[in-house]
């Protein structure tokens, strides 16, 4: 179990750097627009939320690598298109080639969106699947908080601060990166898509799984009784909706604006540049005691109660801010 925890909380990193990714270019909104003297239509279409156009690339297509390279192999090519975006878009010498990088890591939260929790629950014991897939939202929403600290640490610090809070994602991609490398394949998927028994079967003896023939077993089982006609027709049709509705309806709330112009709405509201630098880390503080005060309930009060009381939050937070 030690070594599945491991594996997990591994893999997970990768939530820290979508959550990094995501905020980082909080502190250099102003920056950028000044230097490359962009109109607020173009900065904020184009520039500001590439990366969101890459997440959405990397969502609806992430489920090929996945299944067909393997989830190990994707996983290094999430590292890889952070690693590249964070170091590309720190040195980028024009607005096009920046615009690109931060699609490219765009892609690596798309894709990492998809991978993560699917190789989590994949190797996970199914009494604590749950948890440690929360693991993933736990790392999203510390990276957010590290990141707005990061921003608020390096600003004021040199001519190309900027340049900096973008660069520095390089150095946790680049240790999330040497990590996975190591990292076994998912037995489930070596077995469901390769019909690699054997070696699915090793795998999951090293992951110390004391019924190894009795989890291929019921891969097996689930194979045969598991179809996509299956998913989405039945008594699935329902969830499945309630699930994209509650995806769906999380970012229309407008958590991204929120998290992209924090530092820029904090000095509208008259805090001078280090206040609303240190005023966006407040709200990576208050998303993480909240991400983390609702994973320590989730079991205990249910799935439904705590949709209704974070909507109820959603209400109220949204009209005070408006």
């Amino acid at each position: 179990m030690k070594k599945i925890i491991y594996w997990s909380a591994t893999v997970a990193v990768a939530g820290f750097l979508f959550g990094f990714d995501t905020a980082v270019i909080s502190g250099a909104d102003k920056p950028i627009q000044a230097l490359w003297n962009t109109s607020s239509l173009f900065h904020g279409l184009f520039i500001m939320s590439s990366a969101l156009w890459g997440t959405l690339l990397g969502a609806l297509t992430g489920n090929y690598p996945c299944d067909k390279w393997g989830r190990k192999p994707t996983l290094i090519l999430v590292g890889v298109l952070f690693f590249i975006s964070a170091l590309g878009s720190a040195m980028a010498p024009e607005v096009y080639s920046f615009a690109l990088l931060r699609f490219i890591g765009g892609v690596g939260v798309g894709i990492s969106s998809i991978v993560v929790p699917a190789y989590i629950s994949e190797i996970a014991p199914a009494k604590f699947r749950g948890r440690l897939v929360a693991l993933y939202q736990f790392q999203i929403v510390f990276g957010i908080l590290v990141a707005f600290v990061s921003n608020f640490l390096i600003a004021g610090t040199s001519s190309i601060d900027w340049r900096l809070m973008l660069g520095v994602e390089a150095i946790p991609a680049l240790a999330y990166l040497l990590m996975i490398i190591k990292a076994p394949e998912s037995p489930r998927w070596l077995l469901q898509k390769k019909n690699q028994r054997t070696k699915a079967r090793s795998i999951l003896v090293t992951l110390g799984e004391e019924n190894p023939d009795q989890v291929l077993n019921e891969i097996e089982r689930d194979k045969l009784h598991n179809s996509q006609s299956k998913l989405f027709g039945g008594s699935y049709n329902k969830a499945i909706l309630f699930a994209f509705l509650f995806a769906a309806f999380n970012q229309l709330s407008g958590i991204n604006f929120i998290i992209y112009y924090a530092p820029r709405v904090f000095e509208l509201a008259g805090l001078d540049v280090n206040q609303s630098l240190l005023s966006g880390a407040g709200i990576g503080v208050v998303n993480l005691c909240f991400t983390m005060l609702g994973l320590s309930l989730i079991d205990k009060y249910g799935r439904r109660a705590l949709m209704y009381i974070g909507s109820i939050g959603y209400v109220i937070s949204l009209s005070v801010v408006a």
